[in-house]
């Protein structure tokens, strides 16, 4: 296993949690490392001009110019103290320039899968609101796609939370749309599908078949006969049919990137993704920085040797490896420590959803990654599932180092648990958005009102001076970044209710888990995260400064531009 190897994590200099802040050394926050002395002229591509510039940085707070050569920031400060000159220079007037905003979870590949598939979505994100509204919507899409006779017709995004009648589309349902075409949808959590019946017959889903390990076969009421709702592991058996060969067109690929630069995003994550991906990704033409993170979870797997780990090749990093614990909280499948509050039907009282793996293979991958200093990316929606991950990494035998797990989701943690994470040096990444998608069922549902008050308990994490990020589950939610920010400073449910208002951040420190935060999640926080000179010109442009706003009034914010490595990405203009 000789490219796991432990150079990248020990040899990186770790940061103080506590500031976030990029130790560069700067003079009058006119140069860094690397850029000409201040009694040299500067010659800059871009110099912004602006009252309104949010740099994250405590050295550059309060500066109204920042300039930009080739693909890096040059110099931050006083626009009437710039020693230099600019090809042109951009006045900012109301709007605010803030770093690029980064994805600190997201899957690339398959937002780039998803593009040309059925939206079977609810609103805001979809039209769908009962099961004939998803029966009409695939046979429009059918009707407007004319798939050759017999080709899969796939859907994304149906949710069973926010359909009038409260449950999964089965295959009744789902032959009714086609009797031609084998038929599958994703749940909007991606840990769930509803097949027809020729989708599962070519998939070989029969009364006969066993439940896999970490999946569920739902059956119809009083038989084994399978009801066309498959949890988990038990997806694997239609993936290889719908998915064809998993190829990504650019075409698909430039969708995806359009749809994230829109966001402001200028680095995005694929936090699940195949070697086939990242080889086809390799390929592409990328106008972003992509960060990988293939799935491990097999005893056998292997880093190709000639695969760099933790350094770019063009646009595209691997970044370290994937495990996944559980499923989704809202899917009813994710692994809690209590019962849920409303089991799902035919279920008993007691249920409390199941890990996809158990203990003893969480802590031989945990143990083997740790010390070989590969970083880990782990999904734990339920509090079970995040002790699984504490107890693995509480048991390796060597030093832990500068590791940076990340517990992706961490959507039912404990505050006995956030002690823990901070003993261990966990990285908590929030599905947050949450609140507002989701708040209502979890209240009602999932969890129970005590419970569901505490998903993503992002102020128990301020307080105590934690490193914490943010996210969207992209393509779970869009890779909305305005919508992400309201969501996690004001806790708003679809039904208008404040869920949990004790753990509302601010502005500020949600602004933070998007930038500085993520950046140092990726180990890359010299690089990005802020507007430090020396660092990567990732920028975007926003509407308006949001540290200004009250946080009710951040959904009125729009993206005017978005810039990668000193390039403009997206304009509002275009």
């Amino acid at each position: 296993m000789h490219t796991l190897v432990k150079k990248y994590l020990h040899n990186r200099t770790s940061i103080v949690p506590a500031a976030f802040a990029v130790s560069l050394l700067i003079t009058g926050c006119s140069a860094g490392p690397g850029a000409p002395a201040a009694s040299q002229p500067l010659q800059a591509d871009t110099l912004y001009v602006g009252e309104q510039i949010v740099t994250m940085d405590p050295l550059t707070e309060g500066a109204n110019a920042v300039a930009v050569a080739a693909d890096k920031i040059i110099w931050v400060g006083d626009a009437e103290l710039w020693p230099g000159t600019a090809s042109r220079t951009v006045e900012l007037g109301e709007n605010a320039l803030l770093p690029g905003l980064i994805d600190a979870h997201g899957h690339f590949a398959f937002m780039a899968r998803t593009v040309n598939l059925a939206n079977v979505a609810s609103p805001p994100v979809g039209p769908v609101t009962n099961i004939a509204e998803l029966q009409q919507t695939l046979q429009d899409y059918v009707h407007s796609t004319a798939p050759a006779p017999g080709e899969w017709v796939v859907g994304m995004g149906y949710d069973d939370s926010l359909l009038a009648e409260q449950r999964h589309p089965n295959r009744d349902d789902l032959d009714a749309v086609s009797a031609e075409h084998p038929v599958v949808l994703l749940h909007v959590s991606g840990h769930l599908a509803a097949a027809n019946s020729s989708a599962l017959r070519l998939a070989g889903i029969t009364a006969d078949s066993k439940d896999p390990l970490g999946g569920i076969i739902r059956r119809r009421s009083g038989s084994r006969e399978p009801d066309g709702v498959l949890e988990e592991t038990a997806m694997a058996a239609l993936r290889p049919h719908y998915m064809g060969s998993g190829e990504i067109s650019q075409a698909e690929i430039d969708g995806a990137l359009a749809a994230y630069a829109s966001h402001g995003i200028t680095t995005v994550q694929d936090g699940a993704a195949s070697w086939a991906d990242y080889q086809r990704l390799a390929t592409a033409d990328l106008n972003m920085d992509v960060v990988v993170y293939p799935v491990g979870m097999h005893a056998d797997f292997e880093i190709p040797a000639d695969i760099p780990l933790g350094s770019y090749r063009q646009r595209l990093k691997l970044g370290g490896i994937k495990l996944v614990l559980d499923g989704s909280p809202q899917g009813k499948t994710a692994y809690l420590s209590q019962p849920y509050h409303v089991p799902p039907a035919g279920l008993a009282e007691d249920y409390r959803g199941y890990p996809t793996i158990p203990q003893e293979t969480v802590d031989q991958l945990v143990a083997r990654f740790i010390t070989a200093g590969v970083p880990m990316l782990v999904h734990c929606n339920g509090d079970a599932a995040a002790q699984m991950l504490l107890d693995a990494l509480g048991r390796v035998e060597t030093p832990l180092g500068d590791h940076r797990t990340v517990m992706i989701h961490a959507q039912v943690l404990r505050e006995d648990q956030l002690d823990t994470m901070q003993t261990l040096g966990v990285v908590p990444s929030y599905f947050s958005a949450h609140t507002f998608y989701w708040g209502d069922w979890h209240r009602d549902s999932v969890l129970g009102p005590q419970r569901g008050a505490r998903i993503s308990p992002t102020r128990s994490t301020v307080q105590r001076d934690m490193p914490f990020t943010v996210h969207n589950d992209t393509p779970i939610v869009p890779p909305d970044m305005i919508r992400l920010l309201w969501a996690t400073t004001n806790r708003i449910t679809r039904s208008g209710v404040m869920l949990g208002p004790e753990q509302r951040i601010s502005i500020k420190q949600a602004l933070a888990a998007m930038t500085i935060n993520a950046a140092y999640q990726n180990f890359e926080e010299d690089t990005k995260g802020s507007i430090t000179p020396g660092k990567q010109a990732d920028l975007v442009v926003l509407s308006q400064n949001p540290l200004n706003m009250a946080p009710q009034n951040l959904l009125q914010l729009r993206v005017v531009s978005t810039v990668s490595r000193g390039r403009t990405i997206y304009s509002q203009a275009d």
